[in-house]
């Protein structure tokens, strides 16, 4: 099957959301730009991990000499819900984020799963490989989607100060007070 790239260049829109109340969430990094919107699942997880890569990638760019914001106005924070409709192109298997200099674009590839497990480079565009969703942003824009990201990712159920594992409205069982269990309050 031929590869696809589903490429992106500074989009109307891109974020990451969900479908489901906590505790059963799927959650979707989503992109649009003014066509249907292009939907890939992920797990919270990943989700969080790459706002805070992002984040990182930030703190370096901005380290080595280039302007990039610190925080991002609170208006420029997309807080609307997904798009509909919401047809997963792919599951995201792996992700990669990079900093082009030449235009000082933040680039976030997110691939789907493939046979030989080979994660490609940011920015290839070689015909075999796994599906690819690749946006650029700016440093800006990366970092309201940073915001957002982990916004919804805490949004969850609330975790457990003691075991760490989600609390569900009902409470649950903790493995660290021998099976009492403990309500959130």
């Amino acid at each position: 099957m031929t590869r696809r790239i589903l490429s992106f260049t500074h989009p109307r829109r891109f974020v990451v959301g969900t479908v489901g109340e906590p505790g059963d969430r799927t959650f979707f990094v989503q992109v649009s730009d003014g066509g249907a919107p292009v939907s890939a699942v992920c797990e919270k997880e990943q989700a969080g991990l790459l706002a805070e890569k992002v984040i990182e990638l930030l703190d370096q760019i901005r380290r080595s000499g280039v302007d990039v914001p610190q925080d991002a106005e609170e208006e420029l924070i997309d807080t609307g819900p997904l798009e509909q409709p919401i047809d997963a192109e792919f599951r995201i298997a792996s992700m990669g984020i990079g900093w082009d200099p030449s235009d000082e674009a933040i680039i976030i590839e997110a691939h789907a799963e493939s046979e030989d497990d080979d994660v490609p480079d940011i920015g290839d565009d070689e015909g075999d490989g796994p599906d690819t969703l690749r946006v650029r942003l700016t440093p800006l824009d990366a970092l309201a989607f940073s915001i957002r990201t982990s916004r919804v990712v805490a949004a969850g159920r609330p975790q457990c100060p003691f075991c760490h594992l989600p609390i569900d409205p009902q409470g649950h069982i903790c493995p660290r007070a021998n099976g009492y269990r403990r309500h959130v309050t």
